[in-house]
């Protein structure tokens, strides 16, 4: 998906989409039910190196999402931090409530976005496009017509950002030599709009004709593109099962700040 930021080539590349997918939902069942401070700190500081060492792309990328990832999670977790119960108050002005056991709280549900997030990452960043719906298609029955379906639709995503580009270009020049008052406000908007959706309409049908024409069935076919199951999906699952063992152990014998349960009000007394 992200091929053309790709630096190297890595072993989870070579995983199957499946597996990750697998992998990423048992993952954020597990986290679900990880309330130890500590080992959460621990889970996200290992996935964050487990990112880096397998994505294989530009770090800019990494960063970006990173960047992004951190603050939609802790956004998220001001709601819990900004009107939460504690015995420990910090902070209180009508509504809000600021105690240290809601930040730990929010802090707690913060790490559980970022990892399952970077997990997230590291499957988008090591998974190609065509080899999610072949994989699919093959390993899970997927019909044809919706997989392939998918993939078309998917491949016009960046045609419509091109002729938008295009189109806004062109307009710019055309504004030149028109009177300002034919596009302000919702006419700008309208000139845009409505050529971007009726190109891209005909475009789509164009390409439900041809995909039609191509014998596009159910029925039993061949595929060009092969993706098998392999011991990197072995390898993969196994560093993912290490990564949480190694994480618990840390936590157990170098606690950072010893809250066992976020949970627990009480918890810092």
């Amino acid at each position: 998906m992200f091929e053309r930021w790709k630096k190297r080539h890595t072993l989870v590349d070579d995983v199957n989409i499946i597996t990750k997918l697998i992998l990423g939902v048992l993952l954020f069942i597990f986290i679900i039910f990880v309330h130890n401070f500590d080992y959460m700190i621990y889970i996200t500081l290992l996935m964050f190196i487990f990112l880096l060492s397998f994505n294989g792309t530009a770090f800019k990328v990494i960063a970006a999402f990173l960047s992004a990832t951190i603050l939609f999670a802790l956004l998220s977790s001001l709601f819990m931090i900004l009107y939460g119960d504690g015995t420990h108050m910090l902070f209180e002005w009508g509504i809000i409530h600021i105690s240290t056991e809601s930040i730990v709280r929010g802090l707690h549900l913060s790490l559980r976005t970022i990892t399952v997030s970077m997990f997230g990452v590291l499957i988008a960043l090591t998974s190609q496009i065509v080899m999610i719906f072949y994989s699919l298609m093959q390993h899970l029955k997927v019909k044809p017509k919706i997989a392939y379906a998918f993939m078309a639709a998917i491949r016009m995503v960046p045609l419509i950002f091109t002729s938008f580009i295009q189109l806004r270009r062109s307009l710019k020049m055309r504004y030149q030599m028109i009177d300002a008052s034919n596009y302000r406000g919702f006419k700008r908007i309208k000139h845009l709009l409505i050529p971007v959706l009726s190109q891209n309409i005909r475009r789509a049908h164009q390409l439900s004709v041809a995909m039609e024409s191509k014998g596009f069935k159910d029925g039993p076919r061949t595929y060009y593109y092969k993706a098998p199951f392999s011991y990197k999906d072995i390898l993969f699952v196994g560093m993912t099962i290490a990564l949480l063992i190694i994480a618990f152990y840390l936590s157990q014998y170098f606690p950072i700040t010893g809250i066992e349960d976020a949970r627990v009000s009480e918890m810092l007394e």
